[in-house]
């Protein structure tokens, strides 16, 4: 019958959304990552030893993290998809780094393999390079869509549990995105805060 036809291909277009999205996500997966070890874990908090890396880096103006999300993608996808003066493909790393606050950013992970020198130079005046250096940071994890309320949520938990345990940061935040825009169903996102060297505190 006519019905049963529909549900047949509404089912298969159903379980073809479902395998397209497993493999966008396994392909997202397979990519050069922020490396860390993870020193301790407090009350689901983790705390991790991040390896210095160079970053592009393009300044964001505070409209919020949806709007500020888009336009640093675009500037900083648009170089390493070519918008640069050799023409030239970068490969793409995760996460997206945005820090947060008075002066957001948004950075790209310079593949390991290639140099400060080696970069061609950016169309856009705005984008830089940034070299992070090694530092200890505080992550807490959220799954589903980033947003200016599931990032204040997930930054107010995490300051509450470094404050109960006498953790101390330096208030310098950043939101880590690990997602396309079009993998629905494996969206993982983070909070992340530089803490203080032990000395310091």
């Amino acid at each position: 019958t006519a019905m049963k036809t529909l549900y047949i291909v509404i089912g298969s277009i159903v379980v073809f959304f479902i395998v397209a999205q497993f493999f966008i996500h396994r392909s997202s997966t397979n990519i050069e990552m922020y490396p860390y070890t993870v020193a301790d874990v407090v009350e689901g908090i983790e705390i991790r030893n991040y390896k210095a890396r160079l970053f592009t880096n393009v300044p964001l103006a505070n409209q919020g993290y949806k709007q500020n999300a888009s336009k640093g993608f675009s500037k900083l996808g648009g170089y390493i998809f070519g918008a640069n003066a050799r023409n030239e493909k970068i490969a793409m790393t995760s996460p997206v780094s945005m820090s947060l606050g008075d002066t957001p950013s948004m950075g790209f992970m310079v593949p390991q393999a290639i140099s400060k020198e080696a970069l061609p130079k950016p169309n856009q005046a705005d984008i830089t390079f940034k070299q992070e250096p090694q530092k200890t940071m505080a992550v807490i994890t959220f799954s589903g869509w980033a947003s200016d309320a599931t990032i204040k949520e997930n930054k107010d938990t995490l300051i509450a549990v470094l404050k109960a345990n006498d953790i101390v940061h330096t208030n310098q935040f950043y939101c880590f995105g690990y997602n396309p825009p079009y993998d629905l169903f494996f969206r993982k996102n983070e909070i992340a805060v530089v803490l203080k060297p032990i000395s310091q505190n």
